[in-house]
């Protein structure tokens, strides 16, 4: 029997394309899933779309927030929801590949890490290539991710049975990096990360990876707000992003041909 993976996605307006996000899980050759669809109080269509895929899909499950309460709100319901033996995030604009979770449960099945994440290919509002691929690493360890986050939300997955379900604090962004921060705590071994490409994710003109200056902001945030460093702490850690942001992760990016 294979085991239950639970995808948590929060929805807030993404009527242009919640249902090629939908179908990209849909098509998992991974079969034993639930996608549970949390929507933030939308103005659009997105809720309609997203019952008409349920009507077809019975593994998809729908929630909703009568009124907005933000990202992390919405995470934590799905997570709160969750029924299985992993967890996965995929935002309501980003894209898997086929094989995602039937590559991830096989690493996850070995029992070497309780955490699995992997590269991804970026695209644009139109879900064209941009040609570039966020290279994964091999292994990462808490303390590597402390100085940047290596782990692209969409890719990530954790044993919940190993680490407890864990919540999201409610940052205004960077929330999925502090998230993964947690699970690596909680779980002492370092996540495994698989070199092919898994995903997709989409750049937009409010991408926060398009805005350099808050971008900075939201990172002392996580580790002063989110991790309750002090200040001095802070900006020590701050300086070791920016250091590992400029000169090192960047070296993971890579043209694809």
């Amino acid at each position: 029997m294979q085991p239950l993976v639970s995808i948590i996605t929060p929805m807030y307006n993404n009527e242009s394309v919640i249902e090629e996000t939908i179908n990209s899980v849909i098509r998992q050759t991974y079969s034993n899933w639930e996608l549970i669809l949390v929507d933030d109080a939308s103005s659009d269509q997105t809720i309609n779309t997203s019952k008409a895929l349920r009507k077809i899909d019975n593994r998809i499950k729908l929630f909703n927030h009568l009124q907005n309460k933000g990202a992390a709100e919405a995470r934590n319901l799905g997570t709160k929801m969750a029924k299985g033996k992993y967890i996965a995030f995929l935002d309501a604009d980003d894209l898997w590949k086929e094989n995602k979770l039937e590559l991830q449960v096989n690493v996850l099945s070995s029992d070497k890490a309780d955490v699995c994440f992997g590269s991804y290919e970026l695209i644009n509002s139109n879900s064209q290539s941009l040609n570039k691929k966020v290279q994964a690493l091999k292994t990462l360890t808490h303390k590597k991710l402390l100085k940047a986050n290596y782990i692209g939300n969409l890719t990530g997955i954790y044993n919940c049975e190993k680490t407890g379900k864990i919540y999201t604090k409610d940052l205004k962004k960077r929330q999925d990096w502090l998230l993964w921060l947690e699970v690596l705590n909680k779980s002492k071994k370092p996540a495994l990360g698989i070199s092919d490409t898994i995903a997709y994710y989409r750049i937009t003109q409010g991408s926060l990876s398009s805005n350099k200056i808050n971008l900075i902001k939201h990172n002392f945030n996580v580790y002063k707000k989110g991790l309750g460093f002090s200040t001095i702490k802070s900006i020590f850690y701050l300086l070791q992003f920016l250091h590992e942001h400029l000169l090192v992760k960047k070296k993971h990016i890579k043209a694809i041909s």
